[in-house]
């Protein structure tokens, strides 16, 4: 009984001990923040004029300028694959072979009757050359020679024929070898040594050209006036953000005629090269390009704007020490900054200590080790 008794005081003492450490080290932050004479500890900055680039951004996804998907001209059969699936090929490079024994055939039977032909038309002339010279020696009628005429004729017009004959056997048999009809990366292959391939069956592949390559997004329809004010030539810088990646640069290409009536934007693309194959077809990127420039604004921290329950105003600081608030219009908010009307430049503005501030409060500058409190500090009026 008398060992409980002992602990209960023990821990009663290390309570009340508590107690007033929590309640020294709340003093002491609270005399950080205003001391005996009222005074409010705050970090100020002065208000600056540069001219700022307004940036937009948007979710935007990757697509690839061209797609092919590769079908052969007639229905045959696989004979071989020259390639791997996820290969890059170039434009031309043979892909597939066909069976091609049927349309060699043709070609070589074609080829024959062209030969053929070519010899009876040359016997045929032959003919109607020595009967025009019996006919200069009156040994034969005029008919015999209009006879051997026609059918000169007739065997060269068999020869166009057969000489066409040929060449759409020829163009046949080329259709076997089937090549890539752009540079690009290729997909899954459907296909196999053996299989049926069909004019309209399933790709045998899929060719995708990735470099270079397009980012698709949509803007506020309120941003094309300042885009075409800015860029006449229509070729706007266009940034494109990946996950865990640096950021990559290409320009504006394409701008939709016709605004979406749903969600009041404008769809365009821009293109980058593709080189290092950082863009994937598919993938989503945030997309972002400098619409205008806002000349000559004044500039403070975002944060040190004040959102009010009516307004937004700054804590400007007067000769005499004390705050004022003032009333402004935010602009524009870029990289942290933001530009607002209602301000000079060269006022000091609170930016950090403003959640106990009033008008009039006198202030003075807070110190570095208290920085890092009042920046840890919710913005007012979140």
């Amino acid at each position: 009984m008398q060992q409980t008794k002992k602990y209960l005081w023990i821990g009663l003492g290390i309570a009340v001990i508590g107690v007033a450490v929590y309640l020294g080290l709340r003093g002491t932050a609270e005399h950080g923040k205003k001391n005996d004479g009222g005074i409010q500890s705050v970090k100020t900055v002065v208000a600056e004029q540069k001219t700022i680039p307004i940036r937009v951004s948007a979710n935007g996804y990757v697509t690839a300028i061209s797609t092919v998907d590769v079908r052969p001209k007639v229905q045959n059969i696989v004979r071989t694959i020259h390639v791997k699936e996820g290969q890059f090929v170039k434009e031309g490079q043979l892909l597939f072979t066909l069976d091609e024994r049927n349309d060699q055939s043709n070609v070589e039977k074609a080829s024959a009757q062209l030969a053929a032909g070519q010899a009876d038309l040359a016997d045929a002339e032959q003919v109607l050359k020595r009967n025009e010279d019996l006919l200069a020696k009156n040994f034969v009628s005029q008919a015999v020679v209009d006879s051997s005429r026609n059918k000169v004729e007739a065997l060269r017009n068999t020869m166009k024929a057969n000489r066409a004959i040929t060449q759409s056997n020829s163009i046949a048999l080329s259709d076997n070898r089937i090549t890539a009809g752009i540079s690009g990366r290729i997909g899954v292959i459907s296909v196999h040594p053996g299989s049926l391939a069909q004019p309209s069956g399933n790709p045998m592949v899929t060719i995708v050209q990735i470099d270079p390559i397009m980012v698709s997004f949509s803007l506020p329809e309120r941003e094309l006036a300042n885009i075409r004010a800015t860029y006449p030539q229509g070729n706007a810088p266009v940034t494109a953000q990946l996950s865990g990646q640096d950021a990559v640069t290409g320009k504006l290409t394409f701008i939709d005629n016709l605004t979406d009536t749903q969600s009041g934007t404008i769809r365009m693309k821009a293109q980058f090269d593709n080189a290092a194959q950082k863009l994937w077809p598919g993938g989503y990127v945030n997309a972002s390009l400098v619409t205008r420039e806002v000349q000559n604004a004044v500039l403070v921290p975002a944060q040190a704007v004040v959102t009010g329950p009516v307004e937004k105003f700054l804590y400007v600081v007067q000769p005499d020490e004390t705050v004022k608030a003032q009333k402004v219009d935010v602009i524009a908010i870029e990289d942290g900054y933001a530009a607002v009307e209602g301000v000079a430049a060269g006022m000091r503005i609170v930016v950090e200590g403003m959640k106990n501030l009033r008008p009039g409060v006198k202030i003075k500058e807070v110190k570095k080790e208290m920085a890092a409190v009042y920046a840890a500090q919710p913005p007012v009026g979140t």
